[in-house]
Formats: C-alpha cells, structure tokens, sequence
C-alpha cells in the first residue's frame, strides 16, 4: 500500500480553496471547479440506444447457463399461458352447446334440427347451430365443464410457478451483473490517470458511479424480465390466433406496424432527453458537492445568492429535461391503449358476425377475443417500459463513457533497486498538462541519499509538480526519473510509492479512531510503534486531552479536531510508514509556531538517513536545508544552501527578505 497521503498531491486542487498552487496556473483542470463553478466537464458523446443497448446485455455473457434457463422456464410460462384461453374456450363452447341443446326439440339428430331451423326461417340460427358440437335435447354437461376448469386451473398454477422461478434466477443474473460493473467501475477509477480525474467535476463522477449505476440495476430489474415475457407473449399469442382464424389475425396484426411506428417516432425523440435529464442530474451533484465541500468559504466570501442563483439555474434546467423526457415518454402508453382499443373493436364485431355465421364457435371468439387482449398487452406494457428502458441505457451509456476513458500506462514487470538508499536523478525532464504550455524543460537535479532537498518560488513555478513527477501521479513527458539508479517507469507504481510518503498542506483523514488514521500508513503496525509514532510527531500531547484518547472517533472531515491537530495526524502516519522518500507540501503550514518549532525537530528526525523534499513558502522552515531550489517558470534558476543564497543576493534573497524585512 502505498504510503502517501493522497494521489492527487496538488494537482486536484480547486480554485476554492485556501492553497493556490501552479496547477490554477498551468493545471489540466477547467474552469468552475471551485465551490462557485458553474460550468461543468460533462462528457458529449452523442447518445446511441442501440450500441448501448447491446453493450450491456453483453455484460451478462458470465451467466450465460442462468440466462438460457430463464428463457426455456419462461417460454413454457408463457405457452402454457397462451394456452390457457383455448382450453377456456372449450368450457365456454360446452355451456353455451347445453343451453342451445336444452332448447332444440328431443330425440333429433343434429342435421335434423338444423333443417327444422330452416323451415322455420331461422337461416341465422340454423347457421349458427350447425357449427356447434350440440346434441338436441341434451342440457350443460357440467361434469365434462367442471374437468376442463381444472384442467385450466392446472395450467395457470403450472405456468405461474415456472414465472416465479424464472423470476428468481433472472434477479441473480441482474444484481450479479450490477455487482461485476460496480467492481469494474471501481478498478477502472484506480487505473484512470490523475489528469482524467482532474477534468471531472467530483459531483459529476460520484454521480456516475453511484446514481447512474443504481439506475441501471432498476430498469434492468424492472425491464428485463417483463421484456422477455411480453416479446415472448407476442410470439404465443400469435401463434394462437393465426391457429384459431387466420383472417381475424390478420385483422389483429394491423395494429402491430401502427404501435412500431408510434413506439419508435416517439423513442427516438425522448432518448435524447433522457440522457440531457442524466447529464444533468450529474452537473446539480456536482454543484451541490462543491457548494457543501466550500460551504464555509461559500459563507465567507458572502457567495450564498450567487450559488443558490446557480443551483436554481440548473435544478431548473434538470426539471424541463426531466419534464420534457417522462411526458413525451409517457404518450406511448396512451397511444397504445387507443390503438388497442380500436383493434379490441374490430375482433369483436368481426367475431361475433364470424359466430352468426356459424363459422367460429362462441368458444373461439371469446379465446381470440382475450389473445386480442393479451396481443396488445404485451404491446402496451413494452410501450410503458419504454422511457424507463431508455433511462437506464442513457445512464448505461455515461458508466460505459467512464470504462472506456483512457487508462494509464500499464505497469512495468521490474523491481525498484535491491540497495536502496533514497537517491533521486532527474535527467534532462520535461513535461506539460498542456502541450502547448511546456511547464518543465530538460530540468537536470540529483537529490543525494540522506539529503533534504527544499522547493522554493512563486506560485505555477512548478514545484509540486516535481514531486507528482516523482510519485508518478504524472509521466514525463520526456527525459526521466531514476530512484537509486532505477527508472521509475521501469517499476510498479505500487512499488515505487511504498518507499514514498508524503504529507500535504490540505490534511485528508478517514473516518475511524485517532488510532486507525495513523496506523494507515502501516496497517500492520503494533501498538508501541503508533504510540511511538504519536510521541514523536507530539500528536500524544493533545490526544491524552480527548475523552476516548487513541479511540477517539473521527469524521472523514476531521472536524472534532483542529486543523492543526489533523495535520500532526497526518505527519504521525508518514512517520509510521518510514518511508525511503519523504515528500513534505507545506506539512506544517496549519500549525501554530510553537508547534512548528517542535514538528521541525520531529522531521528532522524523521528525515534522518531518508532523502526529503520540501515544498515551502514560508522560508523560516527550509533553512537548515542541504540543497534548496529556487524554480521560476519550471526551470531551477538557484541552487544552494541558505547561507549561499542569501550571499548571492538573487531571487531567494529576495523572496526571504520579502517576508522577513518588509515593513
């Protein structure tokens, strides 16, 4: 584990807060980044539903076998549902076959009683009754009624168990699947470069690994299952009615070109608001998260109505998205309702003309009648799902944009030096966040082992940007850096940062105990090397003060203890780790002279037989340095000791005299 204290040292700085560093100056970062930023990062990429779509029915190619057995014990759900009206036919067909043969004369064969019907002048009826399997003179034969109704029964029970069943094995499939993009979000996160981060807005990451994947894991489990169904219930119910009178079926399919049309007109039009409605519920996280983070800077500087200007601004601009892609959305189920309606219509009047002809049977009319019904459903019920569907593949859409975001260069096979000393080389370095802003230049230094080397100049010189170099939070861009006489790039990131720590100005403690946040440089570390550790960094002075002590509870914001006290924290933890680089950005800035006094004796002790670098405005900290660097504009312009540069009456001569001679 590494040993830092943040990987993002101060490159992912805001211009909110108190440090203003180069990275304001030549950082990749834009702007509205700070707590009053309006203007978001948010990715462009044009939406596409299909693409999307495809991707990430993919993602459950690991459960290939569940998903194979959710679709056979559905289909034989659904044939057994699509069977079910026809058999109830049968029973409809039999009571209305006892009550026509109840009312026919005794004793007489059926062709009998039909050409009696004819004399009479009952064509209609005599049409009707020769299409039936009736007896004359035989009433409802309830017992042959009373077995189809169980058959029936078995049938529905039978196809609503192989539902359930298919339901619970579909749920394992979606929450796995859900559960690997999680993990594959969360890895891809580690392995995206700092200068990625950087661009994103907080809010607008967080939104996308949070809010949009919950998304995703609700319309999967709300859609994929009754997707399956409803398609599948297309396909039987069809099948059925084509079975029973091709002609009405054809009547029926009329409907089906009016609902695609209808279906596609209208997703076409509200995907591309469902995506707006995504981007911006990402860009009012944002706001809110920077707005909160900075609250107390929002209140200082007297910015409330202006960041609750910005936060109306945009809820406003997330309610019109919103608005605009549920209503237009939500025509579908209407239309749909509508279109069923007219075809429920037409079936009915054709089928019962169809019955007087006696060319169906009441039982067929009233099986075709609810396969119209049950057609149309699944239809209706795909329409409905439509704009949840298309929210999901929207928010599918911005958590693929993040897993194929450009990684960082994959790690090296090699092994940091076996004789490890602390010595740092830069050979002829250059690098830039912005190619067309070149910050560093064939920079040339050696850091000798056991040296405290201090950074010194004015703020965008370049002097974090060293130690990011360092740390490889960055990649040169040319040149390079060698630790003990070993590239850098030649090494596993991990590796190379485990023989460095490093401490910052803007201290970052996690929530747990006083005892937990030291021990995180060195988990596994005893109890007599953390209390060392406290003792000397003299965070054991105030924490005996503290009701639990060591056990103390802490928030992630440290706000029960000083920033002072946080920061002796998180020199405790480096001083825990031990590292063979030690890296210091303005580590004792929060602290009170006093203690500054006594932390600078802790770090000398601390820097003993390691290789430091000290990042320092305030000079009175650096001047028992071994090498201090004056940068400007990227380039080293001075080098030497505080003695030898204050000889030279150069730029640190004028920097020191700047804070110590000024009026």
């Amino acid at each position: 584990m590494s040993t830092s204290e943040k990987s993002g040292a101060e490159a992912p700085q805001k211009p909110g807060t108190l440090k203003e560093t180069e990275r304001i100056e030549a950082g990749p970062g834009g702007p509205g980044r700070g707590p009053m930023g309006a203007g978001m990062v948010v990715a462009q990429k044009a939406s596409a539903f299909g693409p999307s779509a495809r991707r990430l029915v993919r993602r459950m190619a690991p459960y290939r076998t569940r998903t194979l057995a959710v679709i056979a014990l559905t289909v034989v759900s659904v044939f057994a549902t699509a069977v079910g009206p026809r058999v109830l036919g049968r029973a409809t067909d039999l009571i209305f076959s006892g009550v026509i043969g109840g009312r026919l004369p005794d004793g007489l064969s059926k062709d009998q009683a039909v050409d009696l019907l004819r004399q009479r002048g009952d064509d209609q009826v005599a049409d009707m009754v020769s299409g039936m399997d009736v007896v004359p003179g035989q009433g409802v034969d309830f017992a042959a009624v009373g077995e189809v109704l169980l058959v029936v029964l078995a049938i529905y029970v039978g196809a609503a168990a192989l539902g359930w069943l298919a339901g619970w094995i579909l749920n394992d499939v979606v929450q796995g699947t859900v559960r690997r993009m999680r993990s594959d979000v969360e890895d891809k996160v580690h392995r995206l470069p700092l200068a990625y981060i950087d661009r994103q807005p907080r809010g607008e990451l967080l939104s996308r690994v949070s809010n949009d994947i919950d998304n995703v894991s609700t319309t999967l489990q709300q859609t994929l299952s009754q997707l399956l169904t409803s398609l599948l219930t297309v396909v039987a119910v069809l099948g059925m009615m084509f079975w029973i009178s091709p002609v009405l079926a054809l009547v029926a399919l009329v409907s089906v070109p009016v609902s695609m049309l209808v279906t596609g007109a209208v997703m076409k039009r509200s995907q591309g608001m469902f995506v707006q409605q995504w981007r911006r519920t990402g860009r009012l996280n944002s706001h809110i998260e920077e707005t909160f983070s900075g609250h107390a800077l929002v209140k200082v500087f007297g910015r409330q109505e202006e960041a609750e200007r910005v936060f109306a601004e945009e809820n406003d601009e997330l309610w019109k998205a919103s608005f605009g892609a549920q209503f237009v959305s939500g025509l579908i189920m209407p239309i749909m309702m509508f279109v069923g309606n007219l075809n429920y219509v037409v079936i009915a009047v054709l089928g019962g003309l169809r019955v007087a002809s006696g060319t169906m049977s009441l039982g067929e009319v009233q099986a075709f009648i609810q396969y119209s019904r049950q057609f149309t459903q699944p239809l209706t019920q795909v329409a409905s799902m439509v704009n949840l569907l298309q929210s999901g593949v929207a928010s599918a859409e911005r958590v693929f944009e993040l897993l194929d975001a450009e990684e960082q260069e994959p790690d090296a096979a090699g092994e940091p030096a076996t004789d490890r000393h602390g010595e740092v080389r830069f050979e002829d370095v250059s690098f830039s966040y912005d190619p067309e802003r070149p910050l560093l230049q064939g920079l040339s230094l050696v850091a000798h082992p056991g040296q405290t080397v201090a950074i010194v100049g004015p703020t965008g010189a370049g002097k974090t940007t060293l130690v990011n170099l360092v740390e490889r939070f960055y990649e040169v861009s040319g040149g390079r850096i060698t630790l003990d006489g070993v590239d850098i790039t030649s090494m596993p990131r991990s590796a190379l940062r485990q023989q460095i720590g490093m401490v910052l100005q803007d201290t970052w403690l996690f929530a747990g105990t006083i005892r937990d946040n030291i021990a995180y440089g060195r988990p596994d570390a005893s109890e007599v090397e953390i209390h060392r550790a406290a003792e000397a960094t003299f965070v054991d002075r105030f924490v005996h003060s503290l009701p639990d002590g060591y056990d103390t509870l802490i928030d992630e914001e440290g706000s029960n203890l000083s920033a002072g006290e946080r920061q002796l924290v998180t020199i405790a933890r480096a001083f825990l780790a031990a590292p063979d680089l030690l890296i210091l950005d303005e580590a004792t800035s929060s602290v009170d002279t006093r203690t500054e006094l006594l932390l600078q004796h802790a770090m000398a002790a601390l820097r003993t037989d390691r290789t430091s670098f000290v990042i320092a405005h305030r000079l009175s900290t650096i001047r028992d340095a071994d090498l201090i660097l004056v940068m400007r504009d990227g380039d080293i312009v001075e080098q030497g000791d505080h003695d030898e540069l204050l000889e030279r009456d150069g730029e640190y001569a004028a920097l020191y005299r700047s804070q110590f001679e000024a009026a």
